[in-house]
């Protein structure tokens, strides 16, 4: 029996790869979700498990203190293991800014998601597209693909140096 793991990597710290034994480890939360769905109508579910931010935080994200509200720029990419993306914003689940109570869901009704891995779940989202199930990958980005930003000159849109 192999449990599922999921890397976490980017402009991190500690990139780590955790399994649903670890993510016991940080405080857990409840959420009890409904969502419309196209194809089966409106699903409820109870979904348990550490937040987000508190994972990706943990890891030590790559802010730079030097500039003002750095973290805004961090973009977080979420896979799945049947080929779902899904991409958040930092300033989506960090406390100062929406604090949205995105979950790493541990378990699903009571179920744990030990061999199936854990969901990325957005209570807030009304249609459950970015719901994510067997998280195999979560990429935290303040770069854009190894691009770092370039100030705007007046007159002109900002670019980006190669």
């Amino acid at each position: 029996m192999t449990l599922a793991e999921l890397d976490l990597t980017g402009d991190l710290a500690r990139p780590a790869r955790l399994t649903v034994s670890d993510l016991l480890r940080w405080p857990q939360h409840q959420a009890r979700v409904s969502f419309e769905c196209a194809t089966s109508g409106v699903q409820r579910h109870g979904f348990t498990g550490p937040l987000l931010y508190d994972v990706l935080s943990d890891a030590g994200p790559g802010f730079d203190p030097a500039r003002r509200k750095d973290r805004l720029r961090f973009l977080i990419a979420v896979t799945g293991a049947d080929g779902h993306h899904a991409l958040l914003s930092w300033a989506e689940i960090d406390p100062d800014f929406a604090h949205a109570p995105v979950l790493l869901a541990v378990g699903i009704d009571g179920t744990p998601l030990d061999l199936a891995g854990p969901q990325l779940v957005l209570p807030q989202d009304r249609c459950g597209a970015r719901h994510i199930s067997g998280i195999t990958a979560i990429r935290v980005d303040g770069a854009y693909g190894g691009r770092r930003p370039v100030p705007a000159t007046p007159g002109r849109a900002s670019a980006a140096t190669p």
